[in-house]
């Protein structure tokens, strides 16, 4: 088929959204430059892409479970796409989130607005589970486009927390931490661009890791900004998550945010002791003025439990962690912006483009713009005026301060093999419906604190439960040096194998 050429009409609008006025001339003489250009674009467009077969064809699409079968509404389709044989994964019954590709099965990304798409193609990590023998049993529910930190903005619906469904699971990979509550899901993978496998882990009482940025790649994964979106492994224990780091951790050529990267067995940290690790405390982590005095004193006992079982445990003070707000908003405010104007893929990269997603995002969002939800709409109106008012100066500006905020976190972790804190400053949201559409965002927003700087700077994270509060689970987050994930997997696991949390108050 071939392209459309621009009419005269379209010329001149397309000129006056670039801010500039065609004179006659110009409109004639481009109009028929035009037909020449679209010529060699449409030889392009009838050129065959080179074919990418399925490795693995043993694929159900599956359908959307009955509610009596999912209660705590984590799950968006149960499917079974089953990879190898034999490996590391094998057996092992994986949730992906749903804004994870898996071919052949549809993927909404928590939104009306993708209603009807399907991938053509597994995201990199997929293919890295299925070679280790692994299935994927379901596509998990997510915030509509992972826009919030609640676990309530899906269209298909709130998560609910496993521990109470009064109460939210977080956000926004809430599916992936609800559904390990659930007997059939033994891992799960989740997101994270300002706490979204953290604060779920938090707030249900499981694992979650969000690694070095660029550790696990994240080609076939539909993100906010290439410059701070992660993808990560969640469990039960600190061993399963150590498990599913190793296989899906590693260089891919189509991932261009892949540098020099550092990649270990980590299931070698596991059934260590403490001795000689050094944990600092962040004075600033703590005594938000929305912090629950039971979260603050709950992962003060558990770092309290850690010095007791051999780490030497100090008070550091990082007055940037306080500042790292601004730099957080800016980057996902025009990033997110960007990425919308870019049809969900973006521009500038040398790495491997999903073009059925971008056909698809485009088109959906032009058609289906009113679904989007508040957060998304405040995000995209404020990145577009950021860039059309200050042209990109707080992006730039923003851009330039992540490497001050990560040598303030570097300076301390200098004498120290992790920093410790709570994951969020209270405890999981109580589920309120028909909020008004500030009440979503604010409530959507308000637990980032801790976990959005670690996004911004790339240090990995780990959260794991330490504290039952009013019966819900209280989060304290470890974070370490850049591709250390090592370390804090120790930590966690010692923590884990010596420290009964459910019964800690």
């Amino acid at each position: 088929m071939a392209l459309r050429i621009p009419t005269a009409a379209e010329l001149n609008e397309l000129a006056a959204a670039n801010h500039f006025h065609l004179s006659a001339d110009e409109l004639t003489d481009f109009q028929a430059l035009t037909p020449a250009m679209f010529a060699v674009l449409d030889g392009l467009d009838q050129m065959p892409v080179p074919s990418r077969p399925l490795k693995y064809t043993d694929r159900d699409p599956g359908s959307r479970p009955h509610p009596k079968d999912d209660p705590l509404n984590a799950i968006i389709r149960r499917c079974s796409v089953k990879g190898a044989r034999g490996g590391a994964l094998a057996g092992k019954r994986i949730g992906i989130k749903d804004n994870i590709s898996v071919a052949g099965i549809p993927m909404t990304c928590g939104s009306l607005v993708m209603e009807g798409y399907v991938p053509e193609h597994d995201a990199t990590l997929v293919t890295r589970i299925l070679d280790a023998g692994g299935e994927i049993v379901a596509k998990l529910n997510l915030d509509n486009f992972a826009f919030s930190g609640a676990g309530d903005t899906s269209a298909f619906g709130p998560t609910r927390n496993p521990l109470n469904r009064d109460h939210l699971a977080g956000g926004s990979s809430g599916g992936s931490a609800a559904a390990l509550a659930y007997d059939d899901f033994d891992l799960t993978v989740g997101g994270d661009q300002g706490g979204s496998i953290r604060i779920p882990s938090s707030w249900c009482g499981v694992v979650g890791l969000k690694p070095t940025h660029s550790l696990v790649p994240y080609t076939g994964c539909v993100g906010i900004d290439p410059t701070f979106d992660h993808a990560g492994p969640m469990g039960r224990t600190v061993a399963d998550v150590a498990l599913l780091l190793e296989v899906i951790a590693g260089k891919h050529p189509g991932d261009p945010r892949q540098g020099e990267i550092k990649v270990e067995r980590y299931t070698a940290a596991l059934g260590k002791d403490l001795k000689g690790m050094c944990i600092g405390v962040v004075r600033e982590g703590f005594g938000w003025p929305v912090s629950e005095p039971e979260v603050d004193s709950a992962v003060q006992g558990a770092i309290a439990a850690l010095g007791k079982m051999g780490a030497q445990v100090e008070e550091v003070s990082i007055p940037m962690h306080r500042q790292a707000d601004g730099i957080a908003w800016a980057l996902m405010a025009e990033g997110a912006a960007a990425l919308i104007y870019g049809n969900g893929i973006g521009y500038h990269y040398q790495g491997e483009y999903d073009a059925g997603f971008a056909s698809a995002f485009g088109r959906f969002c032009q058609a289906q713009g009113d679904d989007l939800p508040p957060t998304v709409k405040l995000v995209a109106l404020v990145g577009s005026y950021l860039n059309r008012r200050y042209h990109g100066r707080l992006y730039a500006k923003a851009q330039n301060l992540r490497g001050t905020l990560r040598a303030a976190y570097d300076s301390v972790l200098g004498g120290c093999d992790a920093i410790a804190m709570p994951t969020t400053p209270m405890r999981a949201h109580r589920y309120q419906p028909n909020l008004r559409p500030g009440e979503i965002v604010a409530h959507g927003w308000n637990m980032l604190g801790n976990t959005a700087p670690f996004d911004m700077t790339g240090h990995p994270s780990l959260s794991v439960p330490c504290a039952l509060a009013g019966g819900l689970p209280v989060g304290l987050m470890l974070t370490g040096r850049h591709f250390d994930e090592l370390a804090l997997l120790r930590i966690g696991d010692a923590f884990e194998r010596n420290f009964d949390w459910r019964r800690a108050r």
